[in-house]
């Protein structure tokens, strides 16, 4: 055997034993890191059992009691327990009743839900003047002045036809790009009628024809939960051609919601989730809709949608009464509202029976320079307590 062959044989050996040594060593590596996975799977799995396999009678009984809290910001201990997991969520969810029930606002859902049926939930407003927003807030004492507890908030955009407002969950990030985005209020040139849109169907239950074009860069919306704008009010105020500084007259006419909810034993739509959207982390253009597709969307809605035998509830302001001794214009609010204002104001559904008439509505009203109250109850929403509002702080040419 030559020398050649020889070294050729000792380096194929040589060659066989490092691969060998390196693929224990591979093996090794993967079986380490799987022991690692596996142990860590197992401390996530015991993390969570710790928590799901408590007997549900006895985590029903403790967030019952937890439930119970009347106001923020001890009730921000129910949203905690809905964050835990998943057998926690859906017990809180179950045990947490609408504002309609409960008259209490928990989740961010309940600010699409109808109000309490027995009384007037109390709300402020804070006008910030240099940013050209609104605050709302839920009042947490009898007291005006209290800091109150965050519910939604707008930014107004001034455009060369209209004025839009749009409304937002989040009070930092008020844009219709945004996830907190809800809905906006949009007025014509003059300011004398508006129209309330909701980013989500105003009606559970719906079913969509054609869906709606949009072009966006890398968002992918659930086809099963379509986000756009739907009409869902119109607010309209009257013309006051010869310009006294006499009350103004409004009237709402609410898309949404049928006449017979206002009526014993009526229901409104109640919403009970937001849709879920997937966004890209890293939008590079935010996405819009082309006038045309506004048509494209065919809704079919459920029994308790507005029809030909059940029109659309339709709200107007209570017509003040003129105080010889104060010469003023008058309006009863019961101690909230303080400051005479031109957008004070209260609405009743517009009905021929008298205790409809008596029953308010919504309610809003002035108490500083930029602090105003606003109370409203079944049918209507906080959102579209909210917007109807909004459309007070705009600038009327046609009507003042």
């Amino acid at each position: 055997m030559s020398f050649k062959s020889i070294i050729l044989d000792v380096k194929g050996e040589i060659d066989g034993i490092s691969r060998n040594s390196l693929w224990l060593r591979s093996n090794r590596a993967v079986h380490d890191n799987s022991v690692t996975a596996e142990s860590t799977m197992v401390d996530d799995a015991s993390k969570q059992s710790c928590w799901e396999q408590l007997p549900p009678e006895l985590l029903r009984d403790v967030l019952t009691k937890i439930e119970d809290d009347e106001t923020w910001p001890t009730r921000k201990n129910v949203v905690a327990c809905a964050g835990v997991c998943k057998t926690w969520r859906a017990i809180t969810r179950e045990i947490v009743m609408t504002p309609e029930i409960s008259g209490k606002i928990t989740f961010p859902i309940s600010l699409k839900q109808p109000g309490p049926r027995d009384s007037l939930l109390q709300c402020f407003i804070k006008r910030n003047r240099t940013t050209k927003t609104y605050h709302l807030y839920l009042g947490l004492t009898q007291a005006i002045s209290d800091n109150g507890k965050f519910l939604l908030a707008a930014r107004r955009r001034r455009h060369p036809t209209c004025r839009d407002y749009i409304i937002s969950l989040d009070g930092d990030v008020i844009s219709k790009g945004s996830n907190a985005y809800i809905g906006k209020l949009r007025s014509n040139f003059i300011g004398t009628k508006f129209v309330v849109y909701d980013a989500m169907p105003p009606h559970s239950g719906q079913i969509y024809g054609k869906k709606s074009n949009r072009l966006f860069s890398s968002k992918q919306v659930s086809p099963r939960a379509p986000v756009g704008n739907y009409p869902v009010a119109r607010i309209g105020y009257e013309l006051n051609v010869l310009g006294s500084r006499g009350p103004r007259r409004m009237n709402c006419v609410m898309d949404a919601i049928p006449v017979s909810a206002n009526e014993p034993g009526g229901s409104a739509s109640t919403q009970t989730d937001f849709p879920s959207i997937n966004i890209d982390p890293f939008p590079s253009v935010p996405f819009f809709r082309s006038k045309s597709s506004r048509r494209d969307n065919t809704i079919h809605r459920k029994s308790t949608a507005p029809s030909q035998n059940n029109p659309a509830l339709v709200l107007q302001n209570r017509a003040p009464r003129w105080h010889e001794q104060l010469r003023c214009w008058c309006l009863n609010f019961c101690g909230r509202v303080t400051v005479a204002s031109v957008k004070n104001f209260q609405l009743v559904a517009l009905s021929e029976n008298v205790e409809d008439r008596d029953k308010i509505l919504l309610q809003f009203g002035k108490v500083g320079k930029d602090l105003f109250t606003m109370d409203y109850r079944y049918p209507l929403s906080a959102f579209q307590a909210f917007a109807i509002c909004l459309s007070s702080f705009d600038t009327k040419i046609g009507c003042e």
